[in-house]
């Protein structure tokens, strides 16, 4: 009778709402914060999370929630979690969930849904979410049964952070939050069609280590799949052994270190001269967790002629879709490294192509005329990097200020650089911001962010000034969609059709709306005084940079052409004059 009765107090504990098992699963899971923003569909679990003790951020819209939620994956490794309400609640995610499928980051995101017996009926602030967002997410629920609820959770954290990590939706009808059910966690995952290959084929890594022992000018492509294997250090090690040098996509930055010898700077349409000039001429391309993006290729025809190609990746899709691939590797990117480095292969003999290439970069180094009656951008990326000796986590938006923070800010450290690639979503940077400052409290986060995309969700400013978060919001103003302006110059005979800008806010009164400090510049000296200034502040603090306005991010590979057919190249001697 006394075991009876103990039993049945055990089953009492373990029953209990939707609402409260989503709280519970997020305890089991370790879940730091929550980033949202509540509504109808979701009250249920708002009420629960009241006096749960989990760490909720109410960003200010649910496109803000996402982009913090990414920037905590990108700097964390863990994955982001977002809860939000039904209806408009859900289709404002919708390019969060776009921007962290593209660029493979971990989310786990919640969304409310109408009454499960209304589904259907064009309820108030329904909306097909799991229709919407099934393309644009590595996996997506709807919950029709209370007791799938744990298991439905577990298997979304599972999917979303093993194999190529991506975003997970759960969509949550009301009546689904308040019907009770036995809450059970402790379930295995097993999932039979989704067993992701971990671990390389040992007859294709010989092929790799055989192409490389005969090859004259090897080069390693190293993209953001590195990062996502914390695979780092097996990067410059085997790099090293092999005598092998790197190229980073946009995203891969900080996976090598950028003050290394080995390292040729970032590929692609505003990469350096040395690092595409390496791609076209090279005889063997090893890529290492990236996926051949068109902004890194160019011309396809002319990408890589001459080369053997060898392509790591945990996602067997992407390997041969853009690029053919003669040595596929399905694989983490660690795993392979690992082991290459184990096979301790015969290294290439590299002496006249490492010869050739530090002749490049002599030659060829990114340039620009500087101007200390105004504030040139190049050498405001420069200043930020040496006001923090490069130790700071750099998140941007998108457009030519992120070209010129990923040219000219050197990532020596993994985990330093928080941006959008493959969609290029403006309004990304700030709210990030959020995120990784969370996701890493000591560190010294800048956002770097246009006058046109901080418009965007320049209201987050709001959830920094509350959580008092030390952030450095730097605005490269120059009163311009910056990087449409510049292909309207080159490419539409200068007809600036709706991309100039000249009726800005003052934004240093804005920061002052926000109970925050702001200071402007419009010349170096200015400058470098107001930087100095607010990195003493351990504060949030707004910096509205009034840079020259016409300056153009440089080289650039025009679309259509090929790597080698870079414009806005000049020699080391003109570049100087």
């Amino acid at each position: 009778m006394a075991n009876m009765k103990v039993e049945e107090k055990r089953v009492q504990k373990t029953k209990m709402s939707g609402a409260l098992m989503l709280i519970e699963a997020l305890k089991a899971e370790n879940v730091e914060v929550i980033f949202g923003y509540p509504g109808g569909a979701v009250l249920p679990i708002y009420d629960k999370l009241y006096s749960s003790g989990v760490f909720h951020v109410l960003t200010r819209h649910e496109q803000g929630a996402i982009h913090a939620a990414e920037g905590y994956a990108r700097i964390s490794g863990k994955p982001g979690v977002v809860i939000a309400t039904s209806g408009p609640g859900a289709t404002n995610i919708v390019t969060g969930l776009t921007d962290a499928m593209i660029d493979s980051l971990p989310l786990v995101v919640f969304t409310g849904q109408v009454a499960s017996n209304v589904i259907g009926s064009d309820a108030f602030q329904e909306a097909d979410v799991v229709g919407i967002t099934m393309p644009i997410t590595k996996h997506n629920y709807q919950v029709r049964d209370i007791q799938e609820l744990p298991k439905i959770i577990k298997e979304a954290f599972h999917i979303a952070t093993t194999g190529r990590p991506g975003p997970v939706l759960i969509d949550i009808p009301k009546d689904m939050t308040t019907m009770e059910g036995e809450f059970d966690y402790e379930q295995e995952i097993h999932l039979p069609g989704y067993q992701p290959t971990i671990h390389p084929n040992h007859l294709q890594i010989r092929k790799l280590v055989e192409a490389v022992s005969q090859a004259k000018k090897p080069v390693i492509l190293a993209g953001a799949g590195v990062l996502h294997a914390n695979a780092s250090k097996e990067l410059q090690q085997y790099a090293e052994q092999q005598h092998i040098p790197v190229i980073h996509t946009l995203l891969g930055l900080g996976g090598f270190p950028a003050d290394h010898p080995l390292f040729l700077g970032m590929a692609g349409m505003h990469g350096t001269y040395t690092a595409n000039m390496a791609l076209y001429e090279c005889d063997l391309l090893i890529n290492i967790g990236a996926r051949f993006d068109d902004r890194v290729t160019g011309n396809l025809k002319y990408f890589a002629p001459n080369a053997t190609v060898a392509h790591i990746d945990i996602d067997p899709a992407e390997i041969g879709k853009n690029v053919p691939t003669k040595i596929p590797i399905v694989s983490d990117a660690k795993e392979a490294l690992k082991e290459l480095i184990h096979q301790e292969g015969k290294p290439a003999d590299t002496t006249a192509w490492l010869a050739q290439l530090n002749e490049w970069k002599k030659q060829f180094p990114l340039y620009y005329k500087n101007d200390v009656q105004t504030i040139k951008p190049q050498k405001l990326i420069e200043m930020i990097y040496e006001f923090t000796n490069g130790e700071a986590i750099i998140t941007t938006d998108v457009g030519q200020h992120q070209m010129w923070a990923a040219q000219y800010y050197k990532f020596n450290k993994p985990h330093r650089w928080v941006t959008s690639g493959g969609l290029g979503t403006m309004g990304f940077g700030l709210p990030a911001a959020i995120g990784a400052q969370l996701a890493d409290k000591n560190a010294t986060v800048i956002s770097i962010v246009g006058d046109g995309g901080f418009q965007m969700t320049l209201q987050e400013l709001s959830v920094i000034r509350e959580l008092n978060l030390p952030i450095k919001v730097i605005i490269v103003n120059n009163q311009s969609l910056g990087m449409v302006r510049q292909w309207q110059e080159i490419f539409y005979e200068k007809r600036y059709s709706h991309s100039l800008i000249p009726n800005q806010p003052d934004f240093v009164k804005l920061a002052e709306a926000y109970n925050m400090k702001g200071f402007r510049a419009k010349t170096e000296a200015e400058a470098c005084e107001i930087l100095k200034q607010a990195f003493s502040l351990d504060e949030p603090v707004l910096l509205d940079f009034h840079v020259t306005a016409d300056e153009n991010v440089y080289p650039m590979v025009a679309p259509g052409k090929g790597l080698h057919e870079m414009v806005g190249v000049k020699p080391c001697d003109e570049s100087l004059q």
